[in-house]
């Protein structure tokens, strides 16, 4: 969840199809990813992005079995934010790396929780964080995802 930078998890050799957005999701916004597979046997779906103007901050689905979905069949899930641990959520200006700051990500000489957990939601200026240079805009509760997958073959 550094940066949004999913380059590493794109490139690990595992077998497995893999697909990306170009680019940050904005609040309300939908993309359409395709997966194209020969195995119908025990067929899951995973999926994880992270949350933008957020310094570690994720979101996705594990393992969900699709194996059994019939042509044109659909199912839904909504997923929650999870916190990766990496750092502490400070808000302060220069640590988020999504649009909003354009900050740095993840540094390693910041504190670390090292522990995933469901995600508190951002404190922002607009909650008295003077240093923060997220507003009430930037603010998510949970869920914070529908992710709908269609079996179109």
């Amino acid at each position: 969840a550094e940066g949004g930078d999913n380059s590493e998890l794109l490139a690990a050799e595992m077998t497995m199809q893999a697909a990306s957005a170009e680019s940050p999701l904005p609040p309300g916004e939908q993309v359409t990813l395709t997966l194209t597979t020969g195995e119908l046997d025990s067929l899951k779906i995973s999926l994880a992005t992270m949350l933008v103007n957020t310094n570690d901050a994720f979101t996705g689905l594990n393992a969900i079995d699709v194996s059994s979905l019939a042509v044109n069949e659909s199912l839904s899930r909504t997923s929650f934010a999870y916190d990766a641990g990496t750092e502490a959520n400070t808000e302060a200006q220069g640590t988020i790396p999504g649009p909003a700051d354009s900050g740095e990500g993840y540094n390693e000489m910041r504190d670390d929780i090292n522990h995933v957990a469901m995600h508190p939601g951002v404190v922002s200026q607009d909650d008295g964080l003077t240093n923060s240079v997220l507003t009430s805009q930037h603010k998510f509760d949970n869920p914070v995802a529908r992710i709908t997958i269609t079996r179109t073959q």
